[in-house]
């Protein structure tokens, strides 16, 4: 027999239900309504997803990608198993349309999912169906898909597609940081903002070059997530050039590495990254591997003005022998 709590709980079912509401007790956890880019920059070799939405970490949801296939969000009433899924299709050679008809001819509630989907070569997608909540819907192009729900209106996707368009030529990351922010300003998720993401994936872009995964920043929990996911933007692009700078000098690239080390550093110049006196500390170490004995030495002296703690280091990195011997 149940408990007098959960009879009293029963009975106030309908009453509940006749307000309106729904239970605390019964509802399901919320759906990731959000708004999202999918882009492709084919000739840099990348895939990536930007995504916004007044939902708890977002980014641990909708985006899927992967280098030299392509990338995907699943959102609105969201089915996770399409990105794996999609991204195993478009590897197999299917485009990114049927790519969404295959996954939704047999889904049951594909009325209330919505989905974007671009393929590495560029070719892109997107689907939203006639049960997701106003306003919901999508446009595609060249090179991307943007799509949402519960959106302010359709000036939202309309902002994004033209701040990716005008953006050409740029890094992809800045590409879909620029449609995000655009999508934001033209009024977003209209229940409000909580969390953003944005995931950039290129063939050896991971740490040390061992993965894809070239940038992958998340905002769970924020009053102004575009705000803060725009700064971890710019830290991410110093990252990924020194990341970059770094895996060319472990693997003996010449000049290569120098290259993407001094763009590093003019990155994290430009923002005053916090990072910059262990920034200046491996320029000076790949600058000494190129040769350049003097520019190694300004770089370090700059880096232990900045952070002398690491001098302990410095005092024994065989990587800085010269400088510490006299060698020329």
């Amino acid at each position: 027999m149940a408990s007098a709590s959960v009879r009293i709980a029963r009975s106030l079912v309908p009453f509940v239900a006749s307000l309106g509401l729904t239970s605390p007790l019964l509802a399901g956890p919320p759906e990731p309504a959000t708004f999202s880019i999918v882009a492709a920059d084919p000739a840099a070799g990348e895939v990536g997803v930007a995504v916004a939405s007044r939902f708890f970490a977002v980014g641990a949801v909708v985006p899927f990608a992967a280098a030299g296939v392509g990338a995907v969000a699943t959102q609105a009433s969201a089915n996770t198993s399409y990105g794996p899924r999609a991204l195993e299709l478009l590897a197999r050679g299917v485009t990114p349309e049927e790519a969404l008809g295959i996954l939704t001819r047999d889904d049951g509630d594909r009325s209330r999912r919505q989905a974007g989907v671009v393929a590495a070569s560029g070719a892109a997608a997107t689907f939203t169906g006639p049960e997701c909540n106003a306003w919901a819907g999508g446009r595609s192009g060249p090179g991307y898909a943007v799509q949402g729900n519960i959106l302010a209106g359709e000036p939202v996707v309309v902002a994004m597609e033209r701040a990716f368009v005008d953006s050409a030529g740029k890094p992809l990351a800045e590409r879909l940081y620029a449609a995000l922010a655009a999508g934001d300003a033209a009024g977003g998720d209209s229940r409000g903002k909580q969390s953003a993401s944005l995931q950039v994936a290129r063939a050896g872009g991971g740490y040390g070059g061992f993965d894809d995964r070239a940038i992958d920043i998340r905002v769970d929990d924020h009053s102004e997530p575009i705000v803060e996911l725009g700064r971890l933007v710019g830290l991410a692009l110093v990252n990924d050039l020194w990341n970059r700078g770094w895996a060319a000098f472990m693997n003996g690239r010449r000049g290569e590495d120098l290259t993407w080390q001094e763009r590093a550093l003019v990155q994290a110049e430009a923002i005053g990254a916090e990072v910059l006196p262990e920034l200046l500390y491996d320029v000076a170490v790949i600058r000494l591997a190129n040769g350049d004995r003097r520019g190694a030495r300004a770089a370090l002296d700059r880096a232990l003005a900045l952070n002398p703690k690491l001098g302990t280091q410095a005092a024994s990195d065989a990587d800085l022998a010269a400088l510490r011997d006299g060698q020329p």
